[in-house]
């Protein structure tokens, strides 16, 4: 019998240890993780934000941000994002370029699963 508490003492523990571990992560919450330009014209702009939250318990800091092509320019935060703080990933799109948008953007952060990748698609149209 007290092998048996024992043992549940010490599933108990180690739940509770994981929970703890877990909390420490920063974690990004996307308001979306796609952006569908639709179709557009080459006199459009492409000009788009990926907005995000920081709903972890650890300040989130983003060690990189790369686009699938030389199309996509990006500017992310270069400073610690805290706690339930908002920022944003802005990426311009090369609209002069006509044809079918398919591309990637891959975020390294300091996250659980430190790699987080968002899309973008659409249709550029000639005017």
């Amino acid at each position: 019998m007290k092998e048996i508490i024992f043992i549940a003492l010490l599933f108990v523990v180690g739940i509770g240890f994981a929970q703890e571990r877990e909390t420490k992560y920063p974690k990004m919450k996307f308001e979306k993780t796609t952006i569908n330009y639709g179709k557009i014209t080459t006199e459009s702009s492409g000009r788009r934000t990926f907005k995000f939250k920081n709903v972890g318990n650890a300040p989130l800091i983003i060690e990189n941000v790369k686009g699938s092509c030389g199309c996509v320019v990006l500017d992310y935060p270069k400073k610690p994002i805290m706690p339930n703080d908002s920022a944003e990933i802005k990426i311009v799109y090369n609209v002069l370029k006509v044809g079918r948008i398919s591309r990637t953007v891959t975020i390294t952060a300091n996250t659980k699963k430190p790699i987080k990748v968002l899309k973008i698609k659409g249709r550029v149209l000639k005017k």
